[in-house]
């Protein structure tokens, strides 16, 4: 007898001629309905896999946004210019510090910069840490000393009041600029910090600016800083490192006209800094120049590379869905062996079999893809709200995933559905 599980609702008309194409997806969305479980476990791994995929490649694309956030927060067309390591001892030997610990670079090195080409903002800096305070409110918050460039330079933007002058940095004037962490940590709502009087430790300053946010930038906070004039910096709050000349700085911001201009401009300081600094061929620099630009491109490509490694990981939970789909469909073809052989007796060509087979690993495939795009979709809009973290869809994964499901439903349905082909009628209808 036939599988009345199987055909179940159908009624069995063969013409010579052979099935119509919507007889062979009735028949084969009919097998599938025949089974709901055993279609939604088959599925199981296609729905795992195209879920994972989703959201894996989410959280790649997302990671790499953040990274893109976090670089392009400390400014655009950007070269940083630190000193090199610091070398102290004598007699015996030499000890070097870390990088930016020298104090080879000063005041002199960046005005000398702003006559090579290419040039649209440079501002030297020292930068420091002090204890902040207004009325009853204390901050400990980062300090840096700047000249009026400095906006420029970091793509800062100011949100209320000003930035100080060129006048003002020169002669040291006791004038602040606050990040918006700052403001909301002393001032918090209702009260306008422009005029107010602050403490940068000992010593009192007036706030004349805010800045606009920038954001968060790795594990630093971009808007906890204060931004005063240079020289009141360096005579005033932060003072001088040990063994530092009177003008040196700890960095110079040096900003091009565009990206094009960039990398020319990275030579162009490093050989002014040469020789400024007397440096003789083969002699190691004592400053670092650091191009932003090369620094996001290269997070950019491991982001990518990491977002290609999870999707590919996910990718294997779909090979296994399409073993499983393969397994289950064999067993079908042996459950239906006498099924197969009373269709092709009554007039079904071998064609009409392997193509209705070859639907029904499709069809369980596909379904088993939607369902996980759902799943990976949804999935992945929790993990943006629950962690923070950007939900980045992009979209190309929702057809790669879709039609990847389809693909492997295809493949692993193929070797089933020829099996079902081969069967000989007679020895099929013999079958128990």
């Amino acid at each position: 007898m036939l599988d009345k599980a199987s055909t179940r609702g159908q009624t069995l008309h063969f013409s010579t001629g052979g099935m119509s194409s919507m007889e062979l997806v009735r028949f084969a969305v009919g097998a599938i309905a025949a089974h709901p479980m055993r279609s939604a476990l088959t599925s199981l791994g296609v729905v795992i896999g195209v879920a994972a995929v989703i959201m894996m490649t989410s959280i790649g694309v997302g990671a790499q946004q953040r990274v893109e956030q976090a670089l392009s927060s400390l400014g655009t067309n950007m070269l940083v210019v630190r000193p090199g390591a610091a070398r102290t001892g004598g007699g015996g030997g030499f000890v070097r510090g870390g990088g930016g610990s020298g104090s080879s670079l000063t005041v002199d090195d960046a005005e000398a910069m702003r006559a090579l080409d290419g040039i649209a903002a440079v501002s030297p800096a020292i930068n420091g840490g002090a204890q902040l305070v207004y009325e009853g409110a204390n901050w400990s918050s980062r300090i840096e000393g700047v000249t009026p460039d400095y906006l420029i330079a970091r793509d800062l933007e100011i949100a209320s009041g000003q930035m100080f002058d060129q006048a003002a940095a020169e002669s040291g004037r006791k004038v602040a600029v606050l990040g918006q962490t700052v403001v909301n940590e002393l001032f918090g709502e209702g009260v306008d910090p422009v005029g107010q009087r602050i403490r940068v430790g000992p010593i009192p300053f007036q706030v004349i600016g805010v800045l606009a946010p920038k954001g968060q930038s790795g594990f630093q906070d971009q808007d906890d800083i204060v931004v005063i004039p240079l020289d009141a910096a360096r005579s005033r709050v932060i003072g001088r490192g040990p063994g530092a000349r009177g003008d040196s700085v700890n960095q110079v911001y040096v900003k091009a006209v565009d990206e094009d201009a960039l990398f020319q401009l990275e030579q162009d300081v490093a050989e002014l800094l040469r020789q400024r600094h007397r440096i003789q061929p083969g002699q190691e620099d004592d400053f670092n120049v650091q191009n932003l630009t090369s620094v996001q491109e290269a997070a950019q490509s491991s982001t990518q590379t990491f977002t290609i490694l999870l999707a590919a990981v996910a990718g294997v939970s779909l090979v296994v869905g399409g073993v499983g789909i393969m397994n289950i469909m064999l067993v079908s073809v042996t459950e239906r062996t006498r099924e197969i052989g009373l269709r092709m007796a009554i007039g079904a060509k071998r064609s009409d079999v392997l193509t209705q087979f070859a639907l029904e690993s499709v069809a369980l495939s596909l379904l088993g893809g939607l369902i996980g795009l759902g799943i990976g979709i949804g999935g992945a809009l929790l993990m943006s709200t629950l962690g923070d973290w950007p939900s980045v869809i992009p979209a190309w994964a929702a057809p790669l995933a879709i039609g990847f499901s389809s693909f492997v439903g295809v493949v692993f349905g193929a070797y089933p559905a020829w099996r079902a082909a081969q069967l000989d009628p007679i020895e099929a209808l013999r079958r128990e």
